[in-house]
Formats: structure tokens, sequence, C-alpha cells
């Protein structure tokens, strides 16, 4: 392996973990929510602040390896290509999940609308996990058009 393909394959692996800690955090709480309807289950501020940071550090990854590193597929094979395309659906697919879990969970909330500063730190965390499982689903499904690509000879 390149050493290109070297810092690829390190700033994939911690998008990976930087996503899947996310998932390991999140899915409890999600859990609860959705089999406890109409109780309260707030995060703590330590989650908030895993969440967080492990969402910063899942925009760092994506973000440095889209600037600086070029998309290197180890080998070209259709099967991974397509195992490829999966994970980064499923990955989108968990985070809009959450949202709309969130969303319809607290709609009948709507009457007593919390201070707009807690909405808007609400939103604002939110928007950036979801957004940062959107890129990283981004580039997976880069890294699979890489591996279905032909070899040129």
């Amino acid at each position: 392996m390149t050493s290109g393909g070297a810092i690829y394959a390190m700033l994939l692996a911690g998008q990976t973990v930087a996503a899947s800690a996310l998932f390991w955090i999140v899915f409890p709480w999600f859990r609860y929510v959705v089999t406890h309807i109409g109780e309260e289950n707030q995060l703590t501020l330590s989650q908030h602040l895993a969440i967080m940071t492990f969402a910063a550090l899942l925009h760092g990854f994506y973000w440095a390896r889209l600037r600086w590193v070029p998309v290197v597929a180890p080998c070209h094979n259709v099967v991974l290509a397509h195992l490829c395309s999966f994970a980064s659906r499923v990955s989108f697919f968990f985070g809009g999940a959450l949202f709309s879990t969130l969303f319809f969970r607290h709609l009948p909330e709507l009457e007593a609308l919390p201070s707009f500063g807690r909405l808007a730190l609400n939103l604002f965390e939110i928007a950036t996990v979801l957004f940062a499982l959107f890129c990283y689903s981004q580039d997976l499904d880069r890294l699979a058009k890489a591996l279905e690509e032909p070899q040129h000879s």
C-alpha cells in the first residue's frame, strides 16, 4: 500500500471509529426513547460532550481526507463495492431514524418550547451529528465507486 493509501486507510478508519462511537453512545438512548414513549429521558452532560467530540472528530477526519488525500481503492471488487455502498446507506439511515424519532417524540411538547438557547443548542447538536454521518456516507460511496472501477493495466 502506498503512503497515500495508508493515510487514506487511517483517515477512513478514524471516520469509522468516530461513527461507531456515535452509534454506541446514542443507540441505548434511542432505544429507551422508542420503548418508553412519553417518558422523559435526557442525555447527561458527559454524553452530550462525547457526542459532540466524536462528531467533531468525524468531521475532522472527513474534511482532511477530502482536502488532502485522494480515495485509494486497495483492490477492485464489485462485491466489496456493494458492501461499502450498503454500509453508506445504513450509516445515514440510522442518523435519519434518530432524527425522526427525536422529532416525532418531542412534537407534542411544542406547546411548551424550551428556551431559545437550549433549542438552538439541541438543533446545532442534531444537525452536526446528521451532517457528520452524511459526510461519512459520502466517503463510503466514493470508496464504493473506486472499488467498482475496472483496473487499468
